[in-house]
């Protein structure tokens, strides 16, 4: 267990950018990805925010260099876009070239296409092309399909636990480096936006009509968003073999539940306070070596009181910077936790703390403010992001800077 897990590739893809860099320039620029939907037919089109990938499929099958056939849902397409990015950026052009493991992530796996053909596919006399989308439902399509493309053959992992689900995928990929299972693992997660998504988060009443205000007063939900990012994690000693490039270290992690409610969280942060206090005992590092959190930070009303109490009662009155990225992207579900630990490791490496956009009022429930502009020249050398989804699964992952 004391093999120590690195970070030697990302790549992504989001309402803000197309990869890596087109995220990082518009978190520079505070450039909300949020607006109206362009690819989904809904009666909400021009009614409820999205954050949506500025890309049609057809775009998104030549990045992710698919030929255009059948079968292939926009879910899988922006995750094989994010896993191109994320092997070239670890200098991965063969993944046989060591073992090398795959965990993905998805909540509604090709739903974004199987939704399109609902009463055909419940026709038993209709017959037609639809047939091939009717598997892609599974959450695991978007990952077989992904891995056959790459050629992963080692273990392949589907996780599915909500809004922490690539969150879990990156500590189940850090728990098999850690164990010896596996030298190099792939981890992370793709979601496409779905009418089932935005039409169940409206019917909780949990969207709001507005951006949305993270840790606001005057918050009244969450927009929805897309997108999909991928970590390559080695092992300390595989790393150094293989004279990898290192970005940063997944020093910490912990996922708890405090099976307090189906959809909401505990009042006090019962789950939220474990799961961060867990992750950072065993990163080795103190309250006070943490400069900055991306926080969950959904907007809505309950979430965002809960994870500020257990901010408070973890850090008590010198609680670090914090804020929520989801004003730039969206709640990207599935795809959250892998998005948000890249945004992570770029507050390290370029020394960043990213505004909380359209923050206004401080919430009554709290005496702490997330931070609301750019802040530059920071040092930041350890990070906790937050991922904490329905059934009270919560995570916390600790991003730390490299230090030889």
């Amino acid at each position: 267990m004391s093999e120590r897990v690195f970070i030697t590739g990302i790549g992504m893809i989001t309402a803000i950018g197309d990869n890596v860099a087109g995220n990082l320039q518009n978190l520079r620029l505070q450039r909300s990805g949020l607006g109206y939907s362009s690819y989904i037919d809904t009666i909400y089109k021009s009614v409820l925010p999205v954050a949506e990938v500025k890309q049609d499929n057809a775009s998104l099958f030549a990045m992710a260099g698919i030929p255009e056939t059948g079968g292939y849902t926009r879910t899988t397409l922006l995750g094989m876009v994010a896993m191109r990015e994320a092997l070239q950026h670890a200098g991965i052009t063969d993944v046989q070239s060591a073992p090398t493991g795959f965990v993905n992530a998805s909540t509604v796996g090709g739903m974004c296409d199987t939704e399109k053909w609902y009463f055909d596919i419940i026709n038993p006399e209709k017959e037609g092309d639809f047939i091939q989308y009717i598997d892609t439902l599974d959450c695991a399509d978007c990952t077989q399909r992904i891995a056959d493309i790459v050629g992963f053959s080692e273990h392949i992992a589907t996780i599915s636990t909500a809004c922490s689900s690539s969150a879990n995928a990156l500590m189940f990929g850090a728990r098999m480096i850690k164990q010896g299972l596996l030298p190099r693992m792939v981890c992370g997660g793709t979601e496409a936006l779905t009418r089932f998504t935005l039409n169940g988060f409206n019917s909780l009443k949990n969207i709001d009509k507005q951006f949305c205000r993270p840790f606001d007063q005057q918050r009244t939900g969450l927009n929805l968003g897309e997108g999909a990012a991928y970590l390559v994690l080695e092992g300390e000693t595989f790393a150094r073999a293989n004279n990898s490039r290192i970005l940063g270290e997944l020093s910490g992690y912990c996922n708890t539940n405090e099976a307090f409610h189906p959809t909401s969280p505990s009042p006090d942060g019962d789950g939220a306070y474990e799961a961060m206090k867990t992750a950072l005992a065993m990163s080795g590092r103190t309250l006070d070596e943490v400069q900055y959190i991306n926080v969950h930070g959904t907007a809505t009303l309950n979430n965002d009181v809960s994870e500020g109490k257990a901010l408070e009662r973890l850090f008590g009155t010198e609680v670090p910077l914090f804020s929520s990225t989801k004003p730039f992207t969206g709640h990207t579900l599935a795809a959250a936790g892998a998005i948000e630990a890249i945004y992570s490791l770029l507050a390290i490496q370029h020394n960043l703390v990213f505004p909380n956009l359209h923050f206004s009022e401080r919430m009554e429930e709290l005496s702490i403010t997330p931070v609301t502009e750019l802040m530059e020249g920071q040092s930041v050398n350890n990070v906790i992001s937050n991922s904490f989804g329905f059934g009270g699964n919560n995570a916390s992952l600790v991003i730390s800077k490299y230090e030889g």
